[in-house]
């Protein structure tokens, strides 16, 4: 089983690119961090009462369920307080993403995306056979910011730069990635020939998703569908599925592979362009 990280930064696109994961006719499965992360913290888990303990009863509305707005105020003031936010959560949401790995495997499942924006900063960018990442421009993550959390939670251009700057940049990820989905604003025009002829699943997105995103989705799901395709594919995945310890075998190589290349190109200080068009 193929197991990709999928990750990007805040207002990068991430989440969309995974919803048109989801809706490709691959139905390819997603295990999104992001919902696991919520009901770590849910009323009763340890993890809020871990929470409360770090930064203060103001992080707890009065229902008892966590206030998101004010812990990413006190979590993202400095590099030490979102440490600690990260410590209490990732624990328990790696155990559950591995039961949910688990359970893909046992159904078959030949792909699995794994979809995080701290996939990089926690470490899981080490035992997965590939890393996609959604890139955009800073100045595009900002822009976005504003618009869909100004008015809806009262964020500031300041409240703004706080959260990008506790993030990793989307520049220094893209040594980590296997595969770039270029999100840019500037892409739209680039793409208007190409969008006549784009699949007819995505012509029933809606309209608001980006065209350029969506062609090289389509084209990265096609190139994991291909892999398990053929006599040799389906095999290989036989071998993997049935055999346990070829696939564990398989996908340890695999990840320890990719684990070198990302060294090497850290240790050589190169910094890779964005390859959207190689996708």
């Amino acid at each position: 089983m193929l197991v990709v990280g999928l990750t990007g930064g805040i207002a990068s696109g991430k989440s969309t690119a995974s919803y048109l994961i989801s809706s490709h006719p691959a139905r390819i499965p997603i295990i999104d961090l992001d919902v696991l992360a919520r009901e770590v913290v849910a009323p009763g888990q340890p993890a809020l009462s871990a929470l409360r303990s770090a930064f203060g009863p103001s992080v707890i509305n009065t229902n008892g369920t966590l206030n998101r707005a004010e812990l990413g105020r006190l979590a993202f003031a400095t590099p030490e307080k979102t440490k600690i936010l990260n410590g209490i959560t990732h624990g328990a949401i790696r155990k559950r993403m591995i039961r949910l790995l688990i359970g893909y495997w046992l159904k078959g499942e030949r792909v699995v995306v794994v979809d995080t924006p701290l996939l990089v900063e926690a470490g899981l960018w080490k035992w997965c056979g590939e890393m996609v990442l959604v890139y955009c421009r800073r100045e595009d993550q900002l822009k976005r910011m504003l618009k869909r959390d100004g008015e809806r939670i009262g964020l500031t251009p300041e409240d703004a730069e706080q959260r990008l700057n506790a993030q990793l940049p989307l520049d220094d990820k893209l040594v980590y990635a296997d595969a770039v989905l270029d999100n840019s604003s500037n892409l739209a025009e680039r793409v208007e020939e190409e969008e006549r002829g784009a699949p007819e699943w995505t012509r029933r997105l809606e309209r608001e998703t980006s065209v350029a995103l969506r062609m090289q989705v389509d084209r990265l799901v096609g190139r994991w569908v291909d892999r398990y395709g053929g006599v040799r594919g389906r095999v290989r995945w036989l071998m993997q599925w049935l055999v346990p310890p070829v696939g564990l075998i398989m996908g340890v190589w695999r990840a320890m592979a990719r684990q070198r290349a990302v060294k090497g190109r850290l240790s050589s200080g190169r910094k890779p362009s964005v390859p959207s068009s190689k996708l």
